[in-house]
């Protein structure tokens, strides 16, 4: 059977970095955030993984037990690796409880339609799925003076026309313009829902990006204010300059 032709936005995200670009910049961020150090042989899920360079990623640091989620069986089929992929929606995962070690999120939740209520199902979902102890990261676009200033070289046409790369972004962000800045007007409902639910191991803001790692701690359960209960906002952290990618 034909695979379904890509969207536009999914040609844009195809063509804004080259399979081999998108592996080393998932190889930075794993690094930065530790994964080095994670047990190998931990039960890994990455969800939202369109193409599944961020498995490819992991599987070059040394895990061998990946699995692979992503609601577009267009971008899935570009993956040829050896991760078992399912098209699935995050928000409610195929997965048993307490049955994975490790979730990880690059570039998934800005997509999300619904803030905060979407944003809290997965991470309700995440919880669930990860034994006590386990890890989740995320990596999102976090508004910095600098992504600022590339979307405003990128409200330049000439620009657009020179640079492929900042094209294929600006194309992105424009389709999924209602998303993307739903997410960046909330930080702090952002960081209150990780952190309200897992206990915060690594936080870096900067480059355009939230680089954040957290612990599933058996005590804590879905606190935040849509679930219940409440939780006291995070200390914030100044924003630092950054480019988003």
């Amino acid at each position: 059977m034909r695979e379904p032709a890509p969207t536009a936005w999914e040609a844009a995200y195809l063509r804004f970095e080259t399979p081999e670009e998108e592996l080393r910049k998932f190889l930075r961020r794993l690094r930065r955030l530790g994964a080095e150090q994670w047990p190998k042989d931990a039960q890994v899920v990455e969800l939202f993984c369109g193409r599944g360079n961020g498995l490819n990623a992991l599987q070059h640091l040394g895990f061998t037990r990946l699995e692979g989620v992503d609601l577009s069986p267009t971008l899935l089929a570009n993956y040829t690796g050896t991760a078992k992929c399912v098209v699935a929606d995050c928000r409610q995962l195929p997965f048993p409880d307490a049955s994975r070690d490790i979730a990880i999120v690059q570039g998934g939740l800005h997509h999300l339609p619904e803030l905060p209520g979407d944003l809290e199902r997965v991470v309700s979902e995440v919880r669930r799925v990860l034994r006590p102890g386990g890890r989740f990261m995320v990596v999102e676009p976090w508004r910095t003076p600098f992504l600022r200033v590339v979307h405003w070289v990128g409200s330049f046409r000439v620009a657009r026309r020179m640079w492929s790369k900042l094209d294929a972004l600006e194309t992105m962000t424009e389709l999924e313009r209602t998303t993307y800045e739903q997410w960046l007007r909330q930080p702090e409902t952002v960081l209150r829902c990780l952190e309200g639910n897992f206990a915060r191991e690594r936080k870096f803001i900067g480059w355009g990006k939230l680089m954040w790692v957290g612990r599933r701690n058996a005590e804590r359960g879905m606190r935040n204010a849509g679930l219940g209960g409440g939780t006291q906002p995070p200390t914030p952290t100044p924003t630092d300059a950054g480019v988003s990618s």
